[in-house]
């Protein structure tokens, strides 16, 4: 990638350590949403289910936005240059996944919630949310385990002699 540093940390370093925080964080929370948080949405009922989806998204985006945006721009510059020992196929199915996450974020979960907001408690929208989070929680766990192995082959691979 480079020599450059900071604190006297290698770049590759700290952009892999902060690859696999933000990889680790998007897959704790995933599975807590897959197995927690969405399907209590069916147990939420009347009047207060508009207000519920509506207060889910406003508190649950300034908790994933930093985590997403580190993934992606880590991921990005990862795949553009690979660390030694990575390989260049594994750091672009590395943002292939973030694009999957984040396409079914934007293209059905998003749109799921919009509706939550909308309508109140809608059943086949509760089950939808569950069933088509099953795509994210795949996506974010595979990056973070493809994340913690990247940080660990750099750390054990022999850098590049100048």
């Amino acid at each position: 990638m480079t020599d450059a540093a900071i604190a006297g940390v290698p770049l590759t370093e700290v952009i892999l350590l902060a690859q696999a925080v933000a990889s680790g964080a998007m897959c704790g929370l995933i599975w807590f949403v897959q197995v927690v948080h969405y399907p209590l949405f069916a147990s939420i009922t009347g009047e207060q289910s508009r207000e519920h989806a509506v207060d889910n998204q406003r508190r649950t985006a300034p908790v994933v936005i930093p985590f997403m945006a580190v993934e992606v721009a880590t991921a990005a510059v990862i795949a553009v240059w690979p660390p030694v020992g990575v390989g260049r196929g594994l750091a672009v199915l590395g943002l292939g996944l973030v694009a999957v996450a984040w396409l079914s974020t934007f293209l059905v979960q998003v749109p799921l919630h919009a509706r939550l907001a909308r309508e109140g408690h809608v059943p086949d929208a509760v089950a939808a949310l569950v069933r088509s989070n099953w795509i994210r929680t795949s996506a974010w766990t595979a990056r973070a385990i493809l994340a913690a192995w990247m940080l660990r082959v750099a750390a054990t691979y022999p850098s590049p002699t100048p």
